[in-house]
């Protein structure tokens, strides 16, 4: 309450209700809102911690913490692992949580007909078996010091038998928030779950709006139509929100390793001379200048610069026109056309075009192709039907994507893969890291595909919201913590 004075009397008046919604505004759309069943970031932008939760979870420093597992025990020979549950959650259909769903989830992931995108997150597990309701005991078929680093992905969140099957439309998970709506091309919306187990969320209530348009999403922050946008899609605008004294720009770092991906298997990609070439063709600061304002840090590997295993292996392909002609004419390949696949994230259609101009620059004419989320989805990620593509892999430390002989771009180097092996075996902090920038080295020398630059987290918020993260330690627009101070 305030009080004001009113010809010379003491009258106390209601002071403002402090806000207790948001409107987050994100560039992309979800296909669904089912983290264990697909690839697509968006969808752990929307749910991750906010729906679902998983044993273990990421926190804003990158450090993981406890999630629905209250804590754990790990046998001396790194084959057992046993957690124990937090009492009272409750999935918000009021179903209980117990040690069941935990089977049922983690068997759901591995099945052989399981649509998981990550299932190798899961392949080291031998067993899940159910000590008691609140008890989960796994077993492991080989030591995997990333057991608990892997259950915290948005993959590996727990879901119930009685909603798994619609959780595509109608998510359903144990989280601070809960699913009221969806709204195609235009929002999601979630509300408090006033029954939830943990810390309560103080929001009450949280849209996502979905604006991809770079224009668009400025004239939305202007005219304070969404209070946040965690990854801008307008770097270029990101000065101006931030001299307004009603914003402020909240810029760190991601996971997100931004690469022009190739097609291994297909000719003459399959050649590494025209991979070299090709990475040797492309001007990474012009990309991150001309796409991104400035906003990235160059990579020559697929590895965050900001983690202590990072090795710096810039020079294995820097910008070198020359070194690139030379190489297509040692391979006998002139007159090169590829195709050039963008998903509708600005560093991929900015970035594109540069890319081709530089590409056209020692003789490789990259022809354009504008898809939708889905599309892209379907034809490049799941089909593989492509030459070249940029796009941002925004998941936690993720090189061993490049073991996957299935996976999209095509590698699965058996050499590759012997390391992979090694390091999931391997719980040594200074051996991990060893192995780690072998890895590096490895996919960086058989020039795999072309690393352009680091994602930044260009954030744009309203100055009176606190609790966002700075960093983005795993795709997720955490808001668990997030709060008007004003």
């Amino acid at each position: 309450m305030v009080a004001v004075c009113v010809m010379g009397l003491a009258v106390v008046a209601p002071a403002q209700a402090q806000r207790a919604d948001i409107t987050v505004g994100l560039v992309l759309e979800p296909p669904h809102l089912d983290p264990t069943a697909g690839a697509a970031a968006a969808i752990d932008e929307v749910v991750y911690a906010n729906v679902f939760e998983g044993l273990t979870r990421f926190a804003p420093d990158g450090d993981i913490i406890s999630g629905l597992a209250d804590s754990w025990e790990i046998s001396d020979d790194g084959l057992t692992y046993t957690f124990h549950l937090h009492d009272g959650v409750n999935f918000h259909d009021g179903t209980a949580l117990t040690a069941e769903d935990v089977v049922f989830s983690i068997d759901r992931a591995q099945a052989e007909d399981s649509v998981n995108a990550q299932k190798a997150l899961f392949a080291d597990i031998a067993e899940v078996s159910a000590l008691d309701d609140l008890t989960v005991e796994m077993t492991l078929s080989r030591p995997n010091g990333n057991l608990l680093f892997n259950l915290a992905w948005g993959d590996a969140v727990i879901v119930g038998p009685e909603s798994a099957d619609t959780n595509a439309t109608d998510p359903v998970g144990t989280g601070p928030f809960r699913f009221v709506d969806w709204v195609q091309g235009d929002r999601v919306i979630l509300e408090r779950n006033d029954a939830y187990w943990g810390e309560p969320a103080q929001l009450e209530a949280a849209t996502f709006r979905f604006i991809s348009d770079p224009t668009a999403a400025f004239a939305a922050m202007m005219a304070e139509d969404v209070d946040v946008f965690p990854n801008f899609p307008a770097p270029e605008t990101l000065s101006v929100l931030d001299a307004d004294p009603r914003f402020e720009a909240v810029v760190g770092t991601t996971e997100g390793e931004t690469i022009l991906a190739m097609n291994n298997k297909r000719s003459p990609l399959d050649d590494v001379r025209v991979r070299e070439a090709i990475a040797h063709a492309i001007d990474r600061q012009a990309i991150i200048d001309g796409a991104m304002f400035g906003y990235g840090t160059p990579i020559g590997t697929h590895f965050a610069p900001h983690h202590p295993a990072y090795v710096d292996l810039l020079d294995l392909s820097q910008y070198n026109p020359e070194r690139s002609r030379a190489l297509l004419a040692e391979a006998g390949v002139t007159g090169l056309r590829l195709s050039l696949a963008l998903p509708p994230p600005t560093y991929a259609r900015r970035g594109g075009e540069i890319v081709a101009a530089q590409l056209r620059a020692v003789g490789i004419e990259a022809e354009i192709t504008n898809m939708e989320w889905a599309q892209w989805l379907e034809q490049v990620f799941g089909a593989g039907d492509f030459d070249l593509t940029i796009v941002s892999h925004t998941e936690p430390l993720d090189i061993g994507i490049y073991g996957r002989e299935d996976y999209y771009f095509g590698y699965g180097d058996p050499e590759f893969q012997a390391i992979m092996s090694e390091l999931d075996a391997t719980t040594a902090p200074d051996a991990r890291i060893a192995l780690l920038g072998d890895a590096q080295r490895k996919i960086a020398e058989d020039y795999v595909n072309v690393y352009l630059f680091q994602l930044a987290q260009t954030g744009i918020k309203n100055a009176g919201i606190e609790g966002m993260w700075v960093n983005a330690p795993t795709q997720a627009t955490d808001l668990t913590a997030v709060y008007w101070a004003r």
